[in-house]
């Protein structure tokens, strides 16, 4: 047991790619930080990301976020360790209904400041020649970018070190308590804590609901070219924000190494973090559905992981309620990469009593004790 105890500015209770953000834009102003991370750095939620950065236009709340983190994320397109690659994000339309939908969500994203052009089916196939024979058209986002999240979690981690903070590597925060954490092994550190867990925010946070939504990736061996765009269907959003027990959509990405990252599968009641052979054929084959030249490719690892998903699909980015120093930013689902600079800018803002760059009311955990 160690009874020592030490005082910090902020105390972030989590290293995935939301903490380490936190931590990293905490240290540079100064701040004196810890960092409580059990398991590898971004070995979480961050380890099973796709890594896209992309405007979602649904909630005008999310698009707020995304809009605001997007522009943090290009200080970051020459970080090698970030495998930043902008290959742009493509919307894929089967049909008409879908090609006037994109058009409508062009209209959104430009007042938002995104550019996004409707493309008619020969430009698509321009774009990309491997897309399955008979399709509409689509919606090209040409400045979207993919990232790899766990090495930029890293790196954040190591520049907020650099700055002075402490990262408390294996030890898990055990309780909240009045003016800071108790650690598993006993040591008490003193500050305002900042709680960024993600599935586990019930163990320190009960009163804020989550739920973990397993998901699937798939990445193959390399074929260089073959996928030029991220690729989505039109339809992505209704699995990613809708309440089904499962779902599959279709989401391709480019790796910088020539490889394929194939997505996106999603379910509520699954706690066994295993492979589910049933749920990997039907995400491929919703994928072969668009780009059937992938039913030809090697597979080379399939892993899953777990979205933290809050009741409203809004991440909680505020202070607990009825709480003293305490502070939470979790609930992204899957949009964590996107938006982690961003709630991070935001998160400081308001423990610093500053008025954030966007309006933090849609994100504030108040609305669950309301």
């Amino acid at each position: 047991m160690n009874g020592g105890a030490a005082t910090f500015d902020l105390i972030v209770v989590g290293a995935g790619i939301v903490g380490a953000s936190c931590a990293d834009a905490a240290s540079a102003e100064g701040m004196r930080v810890a960092i409580v991370e059990p398991g590898p750095i971004g070995g979480g939620a961050t380890a099973a990301a796709m890594g896209h950065l992309v405007a979602m236009d649904d909630d005008p709340a999310e698009l707020a976020l995304a809009h605001y983190s997007l522009r943090l994320w290009e200080a970051f397109a020459d970080l090698k360790e970030a495998e930043f690659s902008r290959c742009g994000t493509l919307w894929v339309a089967r049909n008409d209904n879908e090609l006037a939908a994109a058009g409508r969500r062009i209209a959104r994203l430009g007042v938002a400041g995104i550019d996004a052009r409707l493309i008619d089916a020969a430009t698509l196939y321009e774009l990309e020649p491997a897309l399955v024979p008979g399709l509409a058209g689509g919606m090209l986002v040409p400045r979207e970018a993919v990232v790899y999240p766990p090495r930029v979690a890293g790196h954040l981690v190591r520049r907020a070190q650099s700055r002075g903070a402490r990262l408390h590597a294996g030890r898990r925060a055990q309780s909240l308590q009045r003016g800071g954490v108790l650690l598993d092994d006993g040591t008490r550190l003193h500050g305002p804590v900042l709680v960024a867990t993600g599935c586990a925010l019930p163990d320190l946070l009960p009163m804020l609901p989550m739920r973990a939504r397993k998901g699937h990736l798939v990445i193959t061996d390399r074929y260089p070219g073959l996928i030029r765009h991220q690729l989505l269907e039109l339809g992505y959003a209704d699995s990613a924000h809708g309440d089904a027990d499962s779902s599959v959509a279709f989401n391709v990405q480019p790796r910088p190494t020539g490889q394929i990252l194939i997505g996106s599968s999603r379910e509520f009641h699954a706690s066994d973090a295993g492979v589910s052979p049933s749920m990997v054929q039907r995400m491929l084959e919703r994928s072969f559905a668009f780009v059937p030249r992938l039913r030809e490719l090697q597979a080379l690892r399939i892993w899953t992981g777990f979205r933290p998903t809050t009741p409203d699909g809004r991440p909680y980015l505020g202070a607990v309620p009825d709480a003293v120093d305490q502070w939470v930013a979790a609930g992204h689902e899957g949009l964590g990469v996107t938006t982690a600079l961003g709630s991070a800018g935001l998160m400081i803002d308001l423990i610093q009593g500053r008025r954030p760059a966007i309006d933090p009311a849609p994100y504030s955990p108040q609305r669950m004790a309301a």
